[in-house]
C-alpha cells in the first residue's frame, strides 16, 4: 500500500499578463489548488477606484472566490507605505478577503518605479509597507507577502523574511532566487528551509517546482507545508492533483494531451471575443509556450498555428488536436526545459 504523507497547501502564483481570471477559473476548476493570487495592482500615489480592483479581480463580485470556490487573494505592488495602506483599505471595501504584497517582481520597469524586488534592498521598507497595510485593514483580513531571496544577491534573505514577519504578515511566499538570478536554474531551496526554521508564520516554497519529483525534493529540503506554482502550473495544469494523490497514497493518471487540448479550447472559446482580431489566438500560443515543456504535442500544435490568427484556421487546428490526429515528436530536447525555465 502506498505510503501517505501530510497533504500540503497548493498556491497559484501571480503572473502578470499571463494568469488572469479566465485562467484562474480553468485551473481552479480542475482541482488541486487551494489559493489563487491575482496579477498585481500597481499602486502609486492615487486612490484607486473600485473598477481597478475588479478589472484584475472580477472574483471580488462573488465573495473573492473563483467559480469553483477557491479563495482569491488580491495582490498590490508599490513602494509607498501610506498609498499601499490606503489602497489596501479600498480593496477590502471593494470585496477583497485577503491582501498579498509583491516584493518579488524582477521586471526592470517595475523595479525602476519603486516596486517589486527593488524594495528588498531595504528590509525596513518591507516591514514598513507590511505594517502599514496590516494596520489599515480589519484583523480578520490576511495580509501576506511574496519575496525573493534578495536583489543584487541572496545575502538579505533572512533580513527581508524577518521584516515581513515583523510587519505582521500572516504568511510569506519565497521565490528561491534573487532578482539578479532571474529565472535561471537552480532554485536555492535551502534558503527557504532556513527561513521556515527561523520564522513563526507559514512559509510557502516557490521556484522550479516543475514536477512531482521536484515537489518531493523541495519538501525534503525545505520542510514546508505549502507550495506555490506559476509557470509550472501552466506547464502541468494538474500538478496539484498529482501532488495531492501522491500524499494521500492514491493512484493518479496525469492529464493526457487531448484533455489539455480541451482545456485550451475552452480558454480559446471564452476569450476569443475579448481581443482584437489581429491578436486572436495569442493567449493560446502564450499558454502553449509553457505546455511545450511537458507535452511534445504542444510543440506540433504551436507550430501549426504560430503564424495564424484566422478563426477558421484556429478552429481546424483545435479539431485536429481534439480528434487525436496529431504527430508529435517522440521526445523533447533534453535542454528545452532549462532554456525556458
Amino acid at each position: 500500500m502506498p505510503q501517505k504523507h501530510p497533504t500540503p497547501l497548493i498556491y497559484q502564483a501571480p503572473m502578470e499578463g499571463v494568469i488572469d481570471h479566465h485562467v484562474r477559473a480553468l485551473l481552479s476548476g480542475l482541482g488541486g489548488i487551494d489559493v489563487c493570487v491575482t496579477e498585481f495592482v500597481r499602486v502609486t500615489h492615487t486612490r484607486l477606484p473600485r473598477r481597478v480592483f475588479t478589472r484584475l479581480c472580477p472574483e471580488l463580485e462573488q465573495n473573492a472566490m473563483t467559480r469553483s470556490g477557491t479563495p482569491v487573494r488580491l495582490q498590490l505592488l508599490g513602494g509607498n507605505s501610506e498609498s499601499m495602506a490606503r489602497n489596501a483599505e479600498r480593496a477590502v471595501r471593494a470585496g477583497a478577503r485577503a491582501i498579498d504584497l509583491n516584493f518579488g517582481c524582477p521586471a526592470k520597469t517595475v523595479n525602476n518605479s519603486d516596486g517589486g524586488a527593488c524594495l528588498l534592498q531595504s528590509p525596513h521598507r518591507v516591514e514598513s509597507i507590511v505594517a502599514a497595510v496590516r494596520n489599515a485593514v480589519p484583523t480578520e483580513i490576511p495580509v501576506t507577502a511574496k519575496i525573493r531571496l534578495g536583489f543584487a544577491d541572496r545575502s538579505s534573505y533572512l533580513d527581508n523574511a524577518r521584516a515581513a514577519e515583523a510587519g505582521g504578515a500572516t504568511e510569506l511566499a519565497v521565490h528561491a532566487r534573487s532578482k539578479v538570478d532571474g529565472y535561471r536554474p537552480p532554485a536555492y531551496w535551502e534558503y527557504i528551509g532556513e527561513i521556515r526554521a527561523q520564522l513563526g508564520i507559514r512559509v510557502i516554497a516557490n521556484g522550479d517546482l516543475w514536477t512531482l519529483e521536484d515537489f518531493k525534493r523541495c519538501r525534503e529540503v525545505t520542510g514546508c507545508d505549502a507550495y506555490m506554482f506559476g509557470r509550472s502550473l501552466l506547464a502541468r495544469p494538474d500538478i496539484g492533483l498529482q501532488i495531492r494523490a501522491f500524499c494521500e497514497g492514491r493512484d493518479y493518471t496525469p492529464m493526457n494531451w487531448r484533455e489539455i487540448a480541451q482545456l485550451l479550447y475552452t480558454y480559446y472559446q471564452t476569450t476569443q471575443t475579448l481581443y482584437p482580431a489581429k491578436y486572436l489566438g495569442n493567449r493560446v500560443k502564450q499558454w502553449l509556450a509553457y505546455l511545450k515543456l511537458s507535452y511534445p504535442e504542444a510543440t506540433v500544435f504551436f507550430n501549426a498555428i504560430k503564424r495564424h490568427r484566422e478563426p477558421e484556421v484556429l478552429e481546424a487546428a483545435f479539431r485536429q488536436q481534439l480528434d487525436g490526429n496529431t504527430e508529435a515528436p517522440a521526445t523533447l530536447p533534453s535542454d528545452q526545459k532549462n532554456r525556458a525555465a
